[in-house]
């Protein structure tokens, strides 16, 4: 679970309920048919600017803003030296008797290519390929929240012009002005809500995702291809920590050393 995502929800409804009742009341700010403005504008427009097999990936990638990724860099880098060693030792076909034990399928796939003795250039063009169809992928969704986070303001703001005719037809009536002015002005509420404290922030919890992912995926390639090449595992190595920040470098050489750091925590850093 990511905590970060979850302090952040928490403390956006903290925020928000503090404000409301700082003077107002809840009541206030509840109006079902501003809100359907809102929310149904917004998600008609998406649904207009996508497939909808690119809507139904919403749900499958909701729980990636709460779930935080298993996979370690430091672990990664010590089983690439590992199977470094053991390809030095024993040739690359040994390597093909530890594919149970690798979790990750992109990794499993490179080194199969690897034990079956395609050449360096054809393994990273395709793994290449398949990391750009894969960010490709990730780009859908990410841009299908930016969306949205683009239309609910949007929509907001026409519910309140929507209000605002209302109003003008009411003028005669002074009592009806401030009531409906309020109503009026709690569709660009919700529109601001849902775009700044929902959709814009998954947005870029996606992205970041996304680039850390591709990241780790870059540094396997560049491991299984120093494997395939018999280079040193101690330069292989060196080599793998470029990707890694000087505060992981710092904890990964801590963890060689026998130290524990707290690995499981630790994500490709910039």
């Amino acid at each position: 679970m990511d905590l970060a995502t979850i302090i952040g929800l928490v403390l956006g409804v903290v925020c928000i309920v503090y404000g409301i009742y700082d003077g107002g009341e809840l009541s206030s700010f509840v109006h079902v048919g501003s809100f359907a403005i809102t929310m149904g504008g917004g998600i008609a427009a998406t649904l207009i600017s996508f497939e909808m097999e690119d809507i139904k990936r919403i749900a499958k990638l909701l729980p990636h803003v709460f779930r935080k990724k298993d996979t370690s860099p430091f672990k990664t880098i010590q089983m690439l030296v590992d199977m470094s060693q053991k390809a030095r030792r024993e040739g690359l076909l040994a390597l093909e008797s530890g594919h149970d034990d690798i979790e990750d399928n992109y990794l499993k796939k490179a080194l199969e290519l690897v034990v079956d003795g395609v050449e360096p250039e054809i393994i990273r063009d395709s793994m290449q390929l398949e990391l750009d169809n894969m960010g490709v992928r990730h780009g859908k969704g990410i841009a299908l929240f930016k969306t949205m986070a683009a239309q609910f303001p949007a929509w907001g703001m026409i519910g309140t012009l929507l209000g605002l005719i209302n109003l003008l037809k009411s003028l005669d009536d002074p009592s009806n002005i401030g009531p409906t002015m309020s109503m009026a002005l709690v569709t660009t509420f919700y529109g601001s809500v849902l775009a700044n404290w929902v959709c814009n922030p998954i947005a870029t919890k996606l992205q970041q995702n996304s680039e850390e992912e591709i990241r780790l995926k870059e540094m396997m390639i560049e491991g299984v291809l120093s494997i395939q090449s018999g280079e040193n595992p101690r330069i292989m190595e060196h080599r793998l920590k470029t990707f890694l920040s000087p505060d992981q470098r710092a904890a990964y050489e801590k963890l060689v050393s026998g130290e524990e750091p707290n690995a499981e925590k630790a994500t490709v850093g910039t």
